[in-house]
């Protein structure tokens, strides 16, 4: 559960109609979200060997930091909270404003509204506000009674789809079904990430080179098999066309269904879904830069504490400040193509220090083995960085904005070290 919760959001209710866009035909885009599960599962096979190699070190911060320099880990802190924390915050912000706004018809643009829903959230948890566990885990019950309810009203409740002509495709060529393939696997990515946060708690869980493994596995094939049923539905009600040009393709097969009332169930469903996810994220997150400051690895102010609340309040404006910034800047899909090519980027790195653990452990070896090691790592690997590249082919502009973000964090660091020396920091 604590594998599914981390993956399933509002992600997978919004971005099968991003993907529809890029790939025409059903084989295709099914085979994309299987791709995907595929991907994520040799993912969580390599964190599971990291976890049980390192239980009482959790997350890629500290795997990063065990096998290269300080100033990799330090980039990707760096990263998290510029680009890619921030980004996914954005990209759930928008889409809960995409269905509210269906709930209820308001002026507010979908930007305005994502940016006030993050704003409203920083508030919160700057006054102390915690979300209890009974709270969380009613969300994460509603986000699966929402995929059950998708899934069962479009299977019994509907016709299948009339065969439409394919919708108008670009430029033929190996290359650009390569970049659009490519392009097409960011926004599936990006639904499937989330698996390696158990890792963080690793260090508390019992027997963990048994457990954490097993969860992994369980947890990533479970979330596979409801994207593929969500996907199936939603190609066997409203074709792939219609899929692509459904920007709320839950809403669209729930009002085939129940009439309206289906599609204000499920926006319903979603949106609190996607509000759950900002106030776990907008509570967690901020707790990491304010250990990488307390670890003298980032700022001393972000690292600071309200003596009354006791929270990190300049970590949490931080982050909240920057995701408003993303979430105004552009599309959803551009927002995905902001924060996913780094993310991968750091993903592919990390499963690399696999070998490095590996190399330098010697004949220690960890109770759990990643099978077929090297190969599915190396595949792993390969298939993180081969969808950045495809991502930095099909959107430059933007992805391009993601890389410049991290290659400031260079400059960054070079001057708190500066400032450090002088004792300023």
């Amino acid at each position: 559960m604590v594998v599914m919760g981390g993956i399933v959001g509002a992600g997978i209710f919004i971005n099968p109609y991003v993907v529809a866009q890029e790939l025409h035909e059903p084989v295709e885009i099914l085979a994309a979200w299987a791709l995907g599960g595929m991907i994520a599962l040799a993912g969580s096979l390599v964190y599971a060997e990291l976890g049980a190699r390192l239980p009482e070190v959790g997350g890629q911060y500290a795997y990063l930091r065990e096998a290269y320099r300080p100033s990799v880990a330090f980039l990707y802190g760096w990263a998290l909270l510029l680009v890619v924390q921030t980004g996914g915050m954005a990209a759930v912000a928008v889409t809960f404003a995409h269905y509210a706004r269906e709930l209820v018809p308001m002026g507010l643009s979908r930007a305005a509204l994502a940016a006030l829903a993050l704003a409203l959230f920083t508030i919160i948890n700057c006054l102390g506000v915690r979300a209890g566990s009974g709270v969380q885990s009613g969300l994460m019950v509603l986000k699966i009674l929402a995929i059950g309810a998708l899934v069962f009203c479009g299977w019994f409740f509907t016709r299948p789809a009339a065969q439409a002509a394919a919708h108008a495709q670009g430029p033929s060529g190996s290359a650009v079904a390569i970049a659009a393939f490519g392009a097409a696997m960011a926004p599936v990515m990006f639904s499937y990430g989330g698996y390696q946060t158990a890792n963080f708690i690793a260090g508390e869980v019992k027997q963990p080179e048994r457990t954490l493994p097993r969860g992994l596995v369980l947890g990533v094939v479970g979330v596979t098999v409801l994207y593929l049923l969500v996907n199936f539905i939603s190609l066997r009600t409203l074709g792939s066309a219609g899929l692509a040009a459904a920007t709320a393709p839950a809403s669209a097969v729930m009002r085939m269904a129940l009439g309206e009332r289906g599609g204000e169930i499920i926006a319903f469903g979603i949106a609190l879904s996607a509000l759950g996810f900002l106030s776990q994220a907008m509570l967690t997150a901020p707790r990491v830069y304010y250990a990488m400051a307390r670890d003298g690895v980032f700022f001393r102010a972000v690292g600071w504490l309200d003596p009354r609340t006791r929270v990190p309040v300049v970590a949490i404006i931080l982050q909240g400040a920057w995701a408003i910034v993303i979430a105004v800047s552009g599309r959803y899909e551009q927002i995905l193509n902001y924060m996913i090519s780094i993310d991968l980027l750091f993903m592919g790195l990390t499963a690399t220090c696999l070998f490095r653990q590996r190399f330098r452990q010697g004949r220690e070896t960890a109770r759990f083995r990643v099978p077929g090691h090297p190969w599915t790592t190396l595949g792993y690997i390969a298939a993180s960085w081969l969808v950045v590249l495809g991502t930095v082919l099909h959107d430059p502009v933007h992805a391009g904005i993601g890389f410049a973000i991290l290659a400031a964090g260079i400059p960054a660091q070079w001057l708190w070290r500066r400032h450090s020396q002088r004792g300023e920091a």
